[in-house]
This record gives C-alpha cells, sequence and structure tokens, in this order.
C-alpha cells in the first residue's frame, strides 16, 4: 500500500482523433482541458487536493495528476473531472506514487 504522502493519481482522459480540417488555427479541439483546469484549481484552492502540474499528453491522453489527499478523495476528484461536461467517455485513474518514472505505472481505475 502506498503512504498517503507520497499518493498521486493520475487522470488519464482520451484524447479523440482529430480529423484534417476538422478546426481552423484559432480554434480549441479539446476545449474541456480547460474546464478541467479550472474544476483542478478550485479543488486546489479549497484544500481538497493539491494538482501536480498542468498535465500532459501521454499515450493517447491527457494526463492529470493530484495528490495530497486519502486515495478516496483523489479517487473523487477524478469521477468529478469525467463527469464535466464534454470530458470524453473512457476516463480512468491510475493510483501511483510520486516516484514512479512515468505515467501509468499503478493500479488502474476505470471511471467511464
Amino acid at each position: 500500500m502506498i503512504d498517503e504522502s507520497d499518493l498521486v493519481v493520475e487522470i488519464h482522459v482520451p484524447l479523440p482523433a482529430l480529423r484534417e480540417g476538422e478546426f481552423g488555427p484559432d480554434d480549441d479541439p479539446y476545449p474541456w482541458i480547460d474546464d478541467v483546469m479550472n474544476y483542478l484549481d478550485d479543488v486546489d484552492e479549497r484544500g481538497e487536493a493539491t494538482i501536480i502540474d498542468e498535465g500532459e499528453e501521454f499515450d493517447g491522453a491527457f494526463v492529470f495528476s493530484v495528490a495530497d489527499a486519502p486515495e478516496q478523495t483523489l479517487l473523487a476528484v477524478a469521477t468529478r473531472v469525467a463527469g464535466i461536461a464534454g470530458v470524453p467517455t473512457g476516463v480512468f485513474a491510475v493510483i501511483t506514487d510520486d516516484l514512479a518514472e512515468e505515467f501509468g505505472m499503478g493500479r488502474r481505475v476505470e471511471l467511464t
């Protein structure tokens, strides 16, 4: 079991494939990323959990990481992220620790 002080929950949101010409140069094909970040900023400001980074693309998904709370709380945050309007289906969490060398190294929990 991972010590709570080292616990990190990664939230993996699939990035749907984009068709060429579907979006213009000024269009945001993934506006939900900003919505998720706004939600996670609120979570961080309330002290419910801490955002580890601003998120990044990894293996066909956009990954957000949260920490500094019990596993149940972090999974509840991840579940709420999966329910934000516009977020694609197929969201899952990975329970890992702050020493993981890359994303996805831990126990996978399906969220949607």
